[in-house]
């Protein structure tokens, strides 16, 4: 062989085997690797949900009727929570043939109006409701009165109008539902009918009528109910039993006492 070539061999550059094809799958593993981190980039499937912000709930603004809104239950009403029968009692029912025993009884604790506490704090409620209803100020004419006191009324009505008429409005001392400290005689300022039957047609008194019983007062002689309370109709005399009895002689639609207790009636004194 020529020197000439010979040489040209020695000197030509050695070709790396296989070098051409590391390269490719280094480039193919690189591109593969960067297309699948700009998709975990883009679609975090192990990333953390993110919690859900809260939505603060809006504030609830208070009623400004101060109304008790009793539940109308039935079946939690417990009908010997009271006596019917002792002076002292919530439930005492007082008429012209249940006197009080003993009969010149008076309340232990007074409230801040001329009734017995749980009469005055719940005559209070009431009266700031029905202001609140736009249905007028109430008054309380007359609430706790003494035997002695009692005296004095019962006379001055059959003085005025007989026995009978003046029984029919004023009960016997002894024999006032007055006297427990329960009993409220109310009328409104400025609307007139004051302890007279045309308080049934005034704003406070229909108001009294439909909303008494939600603080535990009932109308007690309603009208027509004479033969069985033994009294006319006195739309402006309400009796507190407390929001249970109440509530639940409303349930019944049962608006005497007598009636609800199964009592006798009472139209006149034994005597």
């Amino acid at each position: 062989m020529p020197i000439k070539v010979r040489l040209e061999l020695m000197f030509q550059p050695k070709r790396e085997v296989g070098s051409l094809p590391v390269n490719r799958l280094l480039t193919s593993i690189i591109s593969t690797t960067v297309i699948l981190l700009s998709f975990l980039t883009a679609n975090p499937a192990n990333a953390e949900t993110p919690a859900p912000t809260e939505t603060p709930s809006p504030t609830a603004t208070p009623s400004q009727t101060p109304t008790p809104t009793p539940t109308l239950c039935g079946a939690c009403f417990n009908p010997s929570a009271f006596s019917l029968d002792k002076a002292n009692s919530l439930w005492v029912v007082v008429n012209k043939q249940r006197p009080l025993a003993p009969i010149t009884y008076a309340p232990a604790k007074f409230g801040s109006v001329n009734m017995a506490k749980p009469a005055a704090d719940a005559f209070l409620k009431m009266k700031a409701a029905m202001k609140l209803a736009g249905a007028g100020t109430l008054i309380l004419n007359s609430g706790y009165r003494s035997y002695n006191t009692q005296v004095g009324v019962h006379s001055h009505q059959v003085a005025r109008l007989g026995l009978k008429a003046g029984e029919a409005l004023a009960a016997r001392p002894g024999y006032s539902e007055h006297q427990t400290g329960l009993a409220g005689d109310f009328s409104a300022l400025g609307q007139g009918c004051t302890i007279q039957v045309c308080f049934a047609t005034t704003k406070a008194g229909k108001w009294l009528a439909a909303n008494a019983w939600q603080y535990g007062f009932i109308l007690r002689y309603p009208n027509g109910q004479t033969a069985v309370t033994g009294y006319q109709f006195e739309p402006w005399h309400f009796r507190y039993v407390g929001v249970d009895l109440a509530t639940e002689m409303k349930s019944k639609n049962i608006s005497v006492l007598e009636k609800f207790w199964n009592l006798p009636a009472a139209p006149s004194y034994n005597y």
